[in-house]
């Protein structure tokens, strides 16, 4: 683990390599699952103040599932998070060929909304664990996203590196420039 600021990064963030291959995992990871994706206090509150917006993109499984849930719910383990769709996707995925996109994406790129989409799911697959005094931010292993760390092996692209904006959205520009700092000698002291 590396502490930066009130920080401690896995070194998996920095030694392991990860491109997303959407031809590869169909975008799986809004599919499967145990629960909703996480979501942080305040965007509960983005959900519902852009939901309107971000309605019209979604399918009627998807709107349907969230007018019986609502835009955000706590899950069995007392988490908030996004509601599923008969225990299966998240209700804000949309799949256009096959592969599974995020209709709260779709409304902040043609710039109807200010929210990208939940900062979990941006971040993935970096998982952070808030605790009192700091966050722990970790990679999360999962068997769908093989085809990910085999792209970014070939192309050489640390996960902190393919997630740098979502990691300065998190956490600012002079923490990202700290990471990149602590990498650079970390992998030249090997």
């Amino acid at each position: 683990m590396i502490q930066i600021g009130n920080t401690l990064v896995s070194l998996d963030v920095i030694e392991k390599e990860f491109i997303c291959d959407l031809s590869a995992c169909h975008g799986n990871c809004c599919v499967y699952g145990d629960s909703g994706a996480p979501l942080e206090k305040e965007e509960e509150e983005l959900l519902k103040k852009h939901y309107l917006y971000i309605k019209a993109y979604l399918r009627p499984e998807g709107r349907k599932a969230i007018e019986q849930q609502g835009t955000s719910l706590i899950d069995s383990d007392g988490d908030l998070v996004t509601p599923l769709i008969d225990s299966k996707e998240c209700a804000y995925t949309i799949f256009e060929n096959d592969i599974a996109f995020c209709g709260i994406e779709r409304a902040w790129e043609d710039g109807l909304i200010d929210f990208r989409k939940p900062i979990s799911c941006h971040l993935y697959p970096v998982r952070i664990k808030e605790y009192d005094s700091f966050d722990a931010v970790n990679f999360h292993h999962w068997d769908i996203c093989h085809a990910a760390c085999t792209l970014g092996k070939k192309h050489k692209k640390a996960v902190y590196e393919f997630l740098r904006d979502p990691l300065i959205r998190k956490y600012g520009e002079d923490w990202y420039r700290e990471l990149e700092m602590v990498a650079e000698a970390y992998r030249n002291s090997k």
